[in-house]
């Protein structure tokens, strides 16, 4: 099957006809990573596969490939009323299924017996083909991850390849599968990468937001009760001199009291755009009657889950450089091969942190226990909070104990940003849920070395230092040094 599509390269293709990744042409001029919206006249052969088989189904503007039609009989935990489901499992639509979140979080559910279905266009694979990056840790492609997984588990993951910007593919993958819930993971997702150029910044908000509302309204138009569980971000309150709330704040001004949003300070595009989603969601849910929880994600780090430790086909990306890995992934990654840890400015900089784990269990609570119609609620997703001094004290320690000499060094910070400031952030919501945190601990970052050390010969220490300025983006395409 093809390893990679483009949201910008289709081509017709006959139920007999086998595919290769090589008709694809991908990062080549023919098929280029556009924010275009494509003209809804060009129909395009949809395609299910189904263990060995491939069948017709009907004519979308996309190339889509489910993995499974047939379920069993089991029963999921969860409080949502399945309507026209036989088979009585909640089924779970997981954008952006194919990315570090998302593929985490995809086995998770599986595992739980929720019947799932990825939706992904794959393009997360051409940021690195673009950028000339790669995952730390080798990864299948997503149609060998998820035969990998039925054969291990006996569970089956729908698969339906296109984007969701293409409102015609999705309203027919919504229509397929019917969802009760949708897990959205299917935005651009990188900060730095919103800031390369002004074409990643126009494409990371044409994606983000205009996949959200393709969501949006594919819940209105097809499966009204469904529940929206959407990856937001801490980074949308930025870092007020005043404590964070979940979501929305009570005020008292010239008198008067009323609870409101809790005020937006984003610092990117990427930023930006996952306020613009805010607002379209909170809209909804008012206007429409849809119901939503929206997750305030902080940093993620770690790469193991139970599920994608059960064999190495199921391993998840593990991110390192500068655009794409995070703090502690970073910092871990910089000490296994002895690269000084690259602090930006002060270091004082404090978010939210938690383990990947922590995700997949956030997500499983919000879906078992959704939103109420017409109910836009707000979580904020984190167990702990660190400086970026913090982080690298941590890790420097963790070095030590395994024979490792770790330095730490301050760069010139790339971005905009306070580098000492207040911060604590609540985070409620999800503890009452039921949420057991993983907290920080000498054994996980003991692991994370490890496998670092273990992976090393494939760091391209070329990645490793800050390329992006926040001050110096422009108009010209940009390149990352090789």
């Amino acid at each position: 099957m093809a390893q990679l599509l483009s949201a910008s390269c289709y081509m017709k293709v006959s139920p007999s006809e086998k595919l290769s990744s090589k008709c694809w042409n991908i990062g080549s001029a023919k098929c280029p990573l556009s924010y275009t919206p494509q003209n809804s006249n060009s129909m395009f052969k949809r395609l299910v596969y189904q263990g060995d088989n491939l069948q017709k189904l009907t004519v979308v503007r996309a190339t889509t490939v489910p993995l499974n039609q047939e379920t069993k009989a089991q029963s999921g935990a969860s409080s949502f009323e399945n309507k026209g489901n036989s088979s009585g499992r909640k089924r779970v639509m997981v954008i952006g299924g194919d990315g570090y979140c998302g593929w985490a979080t995809a086995l998770h559910l599986s595992n739980k017996n929720y019947e799932v279905a990825i939706v992904d266009n794959l393009v997360r694979r051409l940021y690195d083909h673009q950028l000339g990056l790669d995952s730390l840790t080798p990864i299948a492609s997503i149609q060998n991850r998820i035969r990998r997984w039925q054969s291990l588990t006996g569970k089956k993951i729908q698969l339906h390849v296109g984007d969701i910007c293409d409102f015609e593919f999705l309203a027919e993958t919504f229509k397929s599968f019917e969802p009760d819930a949708v897990v959205h993971f299917g935005e651009q997702r990188s900060a730095p990468y919103s800031m390369i150029d002004r074409s990643r910044a126009v494409y990371t908000q044409h994606n983000n937001v205009i996949g959200t509302l393709n969501v949006l309204f594919a819940i209105k138009e097809f499966r009204e009760e469904c529940h929206l569980v959407k990856l937001g971000t801490m980074g949308e309150y930025g870092t007020p001199n005043i404590d964070i709330e979940e979501g929305f704040i009570t005020i008292t001004h010239n008198g008067r009291t009323d609870t409101l949003p809790y005020p937006k300070q984003a610092s990117s595009f990427y930023h930006l755009s996952k306020v613009h989603d805010s607002h379209n969601i909170a809209f909804t849910c008012k206007a429409w009657g849809i119901r939503a929880t929206d997750l305030n994600q902080g940093v993620v780090y770690g790469l193991r889950t139970d599920e994608t430790a059960m064999h190495e086909e199921l391993c998840n990306r593990f991110d390192y450089d500068a655009v794409f890995g995070t703090a502690l992934n970073r910092f871990c990654v910089q000490a296994a091969v002895g690269h000084p840890l690259t602090v930006y400015g002060k270091g004082g900089q404090t978010r939210g942190y938690l383990d990947i784990r922590d995700t997949v269990q956030c997500v499983e609570l919000a879906i078992a226990n959704p939103a109420k119609p017409g109910e836009f609620r707000v979580f904020n997703q984190f167990t702990e909070q660190f400086s970026v001094r913090d982080l690298a004290a941590i890790v420097t320690k963790a070095g030590e104990k395994l024979g490792i000499t770790v330095e730490t060094k301050s760069v010139p910070n790339p971005r905009v940003e306070a580098e000492e400031h207040y911060y604590n952030a609540k985070h409620t919501k999800l503890i009452e849920l039921g949420l057991q945190p993983h907290l920080l601990s000498d054994s996980l970052l003991d692991s994370v070395l490890n496998f670092a050390i273990q992976y090393k010969d494939r760091v391209d220490t070329k990645q490793i230092m800050p390329s992006v300025s926040w001050k110096k983006i422009g108009v010209k395409p940009q390149t990352l040094q090789a």
